[in-house]
This record gives structure tokens, sequence and C-alpha cells, in this order.
């Protein structure tokens, strides 16, 4: 009789699943967060005035405060993509796992509502 041992191309295949879709989301992220680079590098470049209030201008504008803020969010995204990848990976214990899933997506929430308060108070 043939034993069962899942090896192979028959193989039970588990896990969440998320390979795809995670890769596509750091690259996606990763290029949100590089073209906002490119745009802010040049929009201070370009400026005149290196002080505060120069700086501030920059983000007086309304569309650059959008811009800053998908920034943000792709920035916060890519953290918990990482972060919850290393989570699954090496900490092993369910509850813990869960523990920190839970506290990480508390602690980058908290981040995004820091930074819509910084970027709507200039």
């Amino acid at each position: 009789m043939a034993e069962s041992n899942h090896i192979g191309p028959k193989r039970l295949v588990v896990g969440a699943h998320y390979g795809s879709r995670d890769w596509l989301a750091q690259r996606v992220s990763a290029t949100i967060m590089a073209v906002y680079t490119i745009i802010l590098l040049a929009w201070f470049f370009g400026a005149h005035d290196f002080s505060y209030q120069g700086w501030a201008s920059i983000f007086s504008t309304q569309w650059m405060k959008l811009v800053t803020f998908v920034a943000l969010v792709s920035l916060f995204y890519h953290a918990w993509v990482g972060i919850r990848d290393i989570w699954m990976d090496y900490v092993k214990p369910v509850g813990v796992r869960l523990l920190l899933e839970a506290l990480t997506i508390v602690w980058l929430l908290a981040c995004a509502g820091y930074a819509v308060q910084i970027l709507w108070r200039v």
C-alpha cells in the first residue's frame, strides 16, 4: 500500500496565501514613496526660502497635503506587510503573534492619525 505523505505535485498546500499579493503591495507602495520623494526633493531644491516658513509653505497647498498623506498611507501599509511577515515567520505561538499583530495595527493607525493631525495643522 502506498502511504500518503503529501509530498510532490499532489501535496496539500496550506497557509495564508499572501505571497504574490504582498509582493505586489510592497512594490506599489515603494513606487509611490519613491515618486513622492522625487516630488518633494524637486520642490525643496527649487525653493528659494530654506527656512521653516519655506518648508511649511510646501505643505500649505491642499494637493501637497493629499500627496503626502497618500505617501504616508503607502509607508504604513508597506510597514504593515513587512512587520506582519516578520511576526508570521518568527513568532510561532499563535496568541503571541496575534497580540503583536494587533499592537502593530494600533501603532500604525495611531501614526496615521498623528500624521493627519500634523498635515492639516500646517
